[in-house]
Protein backbone atom coordinates (compact mmCIF):
# COMPACT_ATOMS: atom_id res chain seq x y z
CA UNK A 1 0.00 0.00 0.00
CA UNK A 2 1.31 3.40 -0.90
CA UNK A 3 0.42 6.08 1.63
CA UNK A 4 0.06 9.69 0.51
CA UNK A 5 3.06 11.92 1.00
CA UNK A 6 2.31 14.89 3.21
CA UNK A 7 2.26 18.19 1.42
CA UNK A 8 5.15 20.51 2.11
CA UNK A 9 3.72 23.70 3.54
CA UNK A 10 5.09 27.19 3.27
CA UNK A 11 4.03 29.49 6.10
CA UNK A 12 5.71 32.61 4.80
CA UNK A 13 3.13 35.21 5.75
CA UNK A 14 1.22 37.08 3.11
CA UNK A 15 -1.35 39.76 3.71
CA UNK A 16 -4.85 38.33 3.92
CA UNK A 17 -6.38 37.87 0.47
CA UNK A 18 -3.13 38.79 -1.27
CA UNK A 19 -0.59 36.65 -3.03
CA UNK A 20 3.03 36.63 -2.02
CA UNK A 21 3.84 38.70 -5.08
CA UNK A 22 1.20 41.30 -4.16
CA UNK A 23 -0.78 40.80 -7.38
CA UNK A 24 -4.48 39.87 -7.47
CA UNK A 25 -4.21 36.25 -6.37
CA UNK A 26 -7.32 34.62 -7.87
CA UNK A 27 -7.23 34.13 -11.65
CA UNK A 28 -9.93 32.56 -13.82
CA UNK A 29 -7.86 30.43 -16.16
CA UNK A 30 -10.30 30.53 -19.07
CA UNK A 31 -10.38 34.35 -19.29
CA UNK A 32 -7.07 35.33 -17.69
CA UNK A 33 -8.91 37.82 -15.49
CA UNK A 34 -7.58 38.18 -11.93
CA UNK A 35 -9.50 39.20 -8.83
CA UNK A 36 -8.60 40.49 -5.38
CA UNK A 37 -11.15 38.25 -3.65
CA UNK A 38 -12.05 34.62 -4.10
CA UNK A 39 -15.77 35.43 -4.10
CA UNK A 40 -15.33 37.82 -7.02
CA UNK A 41 -13.61 35.07 -9.01
CA UNK A 42 -16.40 32.59 -8.23
CA UNK A 43 -19.06 35.15 -9.16
CA UNK A 44 -17.32 35.83 -12.48
CA UNK A 45 -17.78 32.16 -13.42
CA UNK A 46 -21.39 32.16 -12.24
CA UNK A 47 -23.42 29.35 -13.80
CA UNK A 48 -20.66 28.56 -16.28
CA UNK A 49 -17.57 26.38 -16.07
CA UNK A 50 -14.20 27.66 -14.95
CA UNK A 51 -10.98 27.09 -13.04
CA UNK A 52 -9.75 29.53 -10.39
CA UNK A 53 -5.98 29.41 -10.07
CA UNK A 54 -4.85 30.51 -6.61
CA UNK A 55 -1.40 31.99 -6.06
CA UNK A 56 0.75 30.97 -3.09
CA UNK A 57 -0.17 32.87 0.05
CA UNK A 58 -2.00 32.81 3.32
CA UNK A 59 -5.60 33.92 3.04
CA UNK A 60 -8.63 34.72 5.15
CA UNK A 61 -10.89 34.69 2.11
CA UNK A 62 -13.93 32.45 1.74
CA UNK A 63 -16.49 31.95 -1.01
CA UNK A 64 -19.96 30.62 -1.79
CA UNK A 65 -20.54 28.82 -5.09
CA UNK A 66 -24.21 29.11 -6.09
CA UNK A 67 -24.07 27.39 -9.47
CA UNK A 68 -21.98 26.19 -12.35
CA UNK A 69 -18.88 24.00 -12.33
CA UNK A 70 -15.92 25.53 -10.52
CA UNK A 71 -12.42 24.19 -9.87
CA UNK A 72 -10.36 25.76 -7.08
CA UNK A 73 -6.70 24.94 -7.81
CA UNK A 74 -3.54 26.03 -6.02
CA UNK A 75 -0.86 26.93 -8.55
CA UNK A 76 1.67 25.36 -6.14
CA UNK A 77 0.18 22.47 -4.14
CA UNK A 78 0.29 23.10 -0.40
CA UNK A 79 1.12 26.80 -0.69
CA UNK A 80 -2.36 28.32 -0.89
CA UNK A 81 -3.36 28.30 2.79
CA UNK A 82 -6.82 29.38 3.93
CA UNK A 83 -6.93 30.01 7.66
CA UNK A 84 -9.89 30.93 9.90
CA UNK A 85 -11.88 31.76 6.78
CA UNK A 86 -15.63 31.21 7.19
CA UNK A 87 -18.59 32.09 4.94
CA UNK A 88 -22.21 31.88 6.13
CA UNK A 89 -20.98 30.63 9.51
CA UNK A 90 -20.16 27.31 7.80
CA UNK A 91 -16.89 26.87 5.92
CA UNK A 92 -14.16 28.37 3.77
CA UNK A 93 -15.84 26.99 0.66
CA UNK A 94 -19.63 26.65 0.67
CA UNK A 95 -20.51 24.72 -2.46
CA UNK A 96 -23.94 24.28 -4.05
CA UNK A 97 -23.28 24.32 -7.76
CA UNK A 98 -23.43 21.47 -10.27
CA UNK A 99 -19.82 20.38 -9.70
CA UNK A 100 -16.79 21.48 -7.69
CA UNK A 101 -13.15 20.47 -7.61
CA UNK A 102 -10.65 21.45 -4.92
CA UNK A 103 -6.99 20.73 -5.60
CA UNK A 104 -3.76 21.42 -3.70
CA UNK A 105 -5.31 23.75 -1.09
CA UNK A 106 -4.68 23.81 2.68
CA UNK A 107 -7.51 24.61 5.12
CA UNK A 108 -6.65 25.45 8.75
CA UNK A 109 -8.24 26.62 12.00
CA UNK A 110 -11.87 26.68 10.86
CA UNK A 111 -14.06 26.85 13.95
CA UNK A 112 -17.60 28.21 14.44
CA UNK A 113 -19.86 28.42 17.51
CA UNK A 114 -22.10 25.48 16.51
CA UNK A 115 -19.09 23.16 16.26
CA UNK A 116 -19.36 22.48 12.52
CA UNK A 117 -16.69 24.77 11.10
CA UNK A 118 -15.19 23.15 8.01
CA UNK A 119 -12.78 23.66 5.16
CA UNK A 120 -15.52 22.59 2.73
CA UNK A 121 -19.30 22.54 3.20
CA UNK A 122 -20.78 20.71 0.21
CA UNK A 123 -24.53 21.21 -0.01
CA UNK A 124 -25.26 20.18 -3.58
CA UNK A 125 -23.51 18.77 -6.63
CA UNK A 126 -20.54 16.53 -7.27
CA UNK A 127 -17.27 17.17 -5.44
CA UNK A 128 -13.71 16.05 -6.16
CA UNK A 129 -11.02 16.82 -3.57
CA UNK A 130 -7.44 16.11 -4.64
CA UNK A 131 -4.16 16.63 -2.79
CA UNK A 132 -5.71 18.88 -0.15
CA UNK A 133 -5.06 19.27 3.58
CA UNK A 134 -7.54 19.92 6.39
CA UNK A 135 -5.83 20.81 9.65
CA UNK A 136 -6.69 21.73 13.25
CA UNK A 137 -10.37 22.53 12.73
CA UNK A 138 -13.75 21.17 13.78
CA UNK A 139 -14.43 19.46 10.44
CA UNK A 140 -12.55 18.86 7.23
CA UNK A 141 -15.45 18.24 4.85
CA UNK A 142 -19.09 18.44 5.91
CA UNK A 143 -21.97 17.67 3.55
CA UNK A 144 -25.71 18.18 3.35
CA UNK A 145 -27.81 15.64 1.40
CA UNK A 146 -27.83 15.21 -2.37
CA UNK A 147 -28.66 11.60 -3.31
CA UNK A 148 -28.01 12.24 -7.01
CA UNK A 149 -24.39 13.35 -6.54
CA UNK A 150 -21.03 11.86 -5.56
CA UNK A 151 -18.07 12.89 -3.39
CA UNK A 152 -14.54 11.73 -4.18
CA UNK A 153 -11.47 12.39 -2.00
CA UNK A 154 -7.98 11.44 -3.23
CA UNK A 155 -4.45 11.93 -1.83
CA UNK A 156 -5.62 14.23 0.96
CA UNK A 157 -4.81 14.68 4.65
CA UNK A 158 -7.18 15.19 7.59
CA UNK A 159 -5.34 15.96 10.83
CA UNK A 160 -6.28 17.49 14.18
CA UNK A 161 -10.02 17.54 13.48
CA UNK A 162 -12.91 17.15 15.91
CA UNK A 163 -13.46 19.07 19.13
CA UNK A 164 -11.92 22.52 19.47
CA UNK A 165 -10.65 23.89 22.82
CA UNK A 166 -14.23 24.92 23.78
CA UNK A 167 -15.40 21.32 23.48
CA UNK A 168 -17.42 22.01 20.33
CA UNK A 169 -16.68 19.93 17.28
CA UNK A 170 -17.72 17.26 14.85
CA UNK A 171 -15.89 14.75 12.61
CA UNK A 172 -12.96 14.69 10.21
CA UNK A 173 -15.30 13.94 7.30
CA UNK A 174 -19.08 13.93 7.66
CA UNK A 175 -21.17 12.92 4.64
CA UNK A 176 -24.96 13.10 4.74
CA UNK A 177 -27.35 11.34 2.38
CA UNK A 178 -25.15 11.71 -0.71
CA UNK A 179 -25.25 9.21 -3.56
CA UNK A 180 -21.77 7.84 -2.93
CA UNK A 181 -18.51 8.50 -1.11
CA UNK A 182 -15.07 7.50 -2.37
CA UNK A 183 -11.84 7.99 -0.38
CA UNK A 184 -8.51 6.80 -1.77
CA UNK A 185 -4.86 7.15 -0.75
CA UNK A 186 -5.63 9.60 2.02
CA UNK A 187 -4.46 10.04 5.60
CA UNK A 188 -6.41 10.61 8.82
CA UNK A 189 -4.64 11.23 12.10
CA UNK A 190 -4.44 13.12 15.40
CA UNK A 191 -8.22 13.36 15.79
CA UNK A 192 -9.53 15.51 18.64
CA UNK A 193 -13.03 14.02 18.89
CA UNK A 194 -15.81 12.40 16.92
CA UNK A 195 -15.21 9.95 14.08
CA UNK A 196 -12.52 10.17 11.43
CA UNK A 197 -15.11 9.39 8.71
CA UNK A 198 -18.88 9.40 9.31
CA UNK A 199 -21.05 8.65 6.29
CA UNK A 200 -24.73 8.15 5.52
CA UNK A 201 -24.07 7.55 1.82
CA UNK A 202 -25.54 4.23 0.60
CA UNK A 203 -22.41 3.38 -1.40
CA UNK A 204 -18.84 3.74 -0.17
CA UNK A 205 -15.36 3.00 -1.43
CA UNK A 206 -12.53 3.58 1.07
CA UNK A 207 -9.23 2.29 -0.25
CA UNK A 208 -5.49 2.40 0.50
CA UNK A 209 -5.75 5.02 3.23
CA UNK A 210 -4.26 5.43 6.70
CA UNK A 211 -6.17 5.97 9.96
CA UNK A 212 -3.55 6.62 12.63
CA UNK A 213 -5.21 7.28 15.98
CA UNK A 214 -2.05 6.87 18.06
CA UNK A 215 -2.06 10.59 18.97
CA UNK A 216 -5.85 10.95 18.95
CA UNK A 217 -7.79 12.39 21.88
CA UNK A 218 -11.47 11.69 22.67
CA UNK A 219 -11.96 9.93 19.34
CA UNK A 220 -14.56 7.32 18.41
CA UNK A 221 -14.78 5.17 15.26
CA UNK A 222 -12.39 5.35 12.34
CA UNK A 223 -15.21 4.71 9.84
CA UNK A 224 -18.86 5.05 10.84
CA UNK A 225 -21.41 3.87 8.24
CA UNK A 226 -24.22 5.31 10.31
CA UNK A 227 -27.22 3.72 8.57
CA UNK A 228 -25.52 0.96 6.61
CA UNK A 229 -23.90 0.92 3.17
CA UNK A 230 -22.63 -1.34 0.43
CA UNK A 231 -19.25 -1.08 -1.24
CA UNK A 232 -15.65 -1.88 -0.37
CA UNK A 233 -13.25 -0.94 2.42
CA UNK A 234 -9.86 -2.37 1.48
CA UNK A 235 -6.11 -1.90 1.71
CA UNK A 236 -6.29 0.52 4.62
CA UNK A 237 -4.13 0.72 7.74
CA UNK A 238 -5.76 1.33 11.14
CA UNK A 239 -3.93 2.11 14.38
CA UNK A 240 -6.16 2.32 17.46
CA UNK A 241 -4.98 4.90 19.97
CA UNK A 242 -5.04 4.71 23.79
CA UNK A 243 -7.03 7.91 24.43
CA UNK A 244 -10.38 7.15 22.82
CA UNK A 245 -13.88 7.91 24.12
CA UNK A 246 -15.04 4.72 22.37
CA UNK A 247 -12.53 1.98 21.67
CA UNK A 248 -14.90 -0.93 20.97
CA UNK A 249 -15.00 -0.84 17.18
CA UNK A 250 -12.94 0.47 14.26
CA UNK A 251 -15.57 0.24 11.50
CA UNK A 252 -19.29 0.35 12.28
CA UNK A 253 -22.25 -0.79 10.18
CA UNK A 254 -25.60 0.93 10.95
CA UNK A 255 -25.03 1.90 14.60
CA UNK A 256 -27.78 4.54 14.27
CA UNK A 257 -30.31 2.18 12.70
CA UNK A 258 -30.49 0.21 9.48
CA UNK A 259 -32.00 2.32 6.70
CA UNK A 260 -30.55 0.33 3.79
CA UNK A 261 -29.03 -3.05 3.17
CA UNK A 262 -25.35 -3.61 3.87
CA UNK A 263 -25.35 -7.07 2.29
CA UNK A 264 -22.46 -7.09 -0.14
CA UNK A 265 -20.25 -4.71 1.86
CA UNK A 266 -16.70 -6.08 1.67
CA UNK A 267 -13.98 -5.32 4.24
CA UNK A 268 -10.77 -6.95 3.08
CA UNK A 269 -7.01 -6.63 2.95
CA UNK A 270 -6.80 -4.09 5.76
CA UNK A 271 -4.26 -4.00 8.60
CA UNK A 272 -5.42 -3.11 12.12
CA UNK A 273 -3.17 -2.82 15.17
CA UNK A 274 -3.15 -0.91 18.45
CA UNK A 275 -0.79 1.84 19.59
CA UNK A 276 1.42 1.52 22.67
CA UNK A 277 -0.64 2.15 25.80
CA UNK A 278 -3.88 0.71 24.44
CA UNK A 279 -4.94 -1.76 27.12
CA UNK A 280 -8.28 -3.03 25.82
CA UNK A 281 -9.59 -5.19 23.03
CA UNK A 282 -11.29 -3.85 19.93
CA UNK A 283 -13.06 -5.15 16.81
CA UNK A 284 -12.40 -4.37 13.18
CA UNK A 285 -16.07 -4.48 12.13
CA UNK A 286 -19.07 -3.98 14.41
CA UNK A 287 -22.26 -4.95 12.59
CA UNK A 288 -25.53 -3.65 14.05
CA UNK A 289 -27.62 -5.45 11.38
CA UNK A 290 -28.50 -8.97 10.30
CA UNK A 291 -26.99 -8.27 6.87
CA UNK A 292 -24.07 -10.38 5.74
CA UNK A 293 -20.92 -8.27 5.60
CA UNK A 294 -17.91 -9.98 4.06
CA UNK A 295 -14.85 -9.58 6.32
CA UNK A 296 -11.86 -11.43 4.92
CA UNK A 297 -8.10 -11.37 4.42
CA UNK A 298 -7.37 -8.70 7.02
CA UNK A 299 -4.18 -8.61 9.11
CA UNK A 300 -5.09 -8.02 12.75
CA UNK A 301 -3.06 -7.39 15.88
CA UNK A 302 -3.47 -9.54 19.01
CA UNK A 303 -5.99 -7.16 20.59
CA UNK A 304 -8.18 -6.87 17.48
CA UNK A 305 -11.04 -9.23 16.68
CA UNK A 306 -12.35 -9.52 13.13
CA UNK A 307 -16.09 -8.99 13.51
CA UNK A 308 -18.82 -8.71 16.10
CA UNK A 309 -22.60 -8.37 15.99
CA UNK A 310 -24.11 -5.72 18.23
Amino acid sequence: MRLPALLVLSFALAAPAASQSGDAPFTVAETGQSFATLQDAVSAIGDGTGTIRIAPGRYRDCAVQEGGSVSFVSTEPGKAIFESAICEGKATLVLRGARSRVEGIVFRHNNVPDGNGAGIRIEKGNLDVVNAMFLDSQCGILSASDPSSAIRIVHSTFSGLGKDPTGNGAHGVYIGDYGSLSIENSRFDRGTGGHYVKSRAPRVKILDSSFDDSLGQHTNYSIDLSNGATGRIAGNTFVVGPNKDNYSTIITVAPEGRERSSTGLVVEGNTATVAPGFKNRTTLVGNWTNDTVMVRGNTLGEQVAAQASR
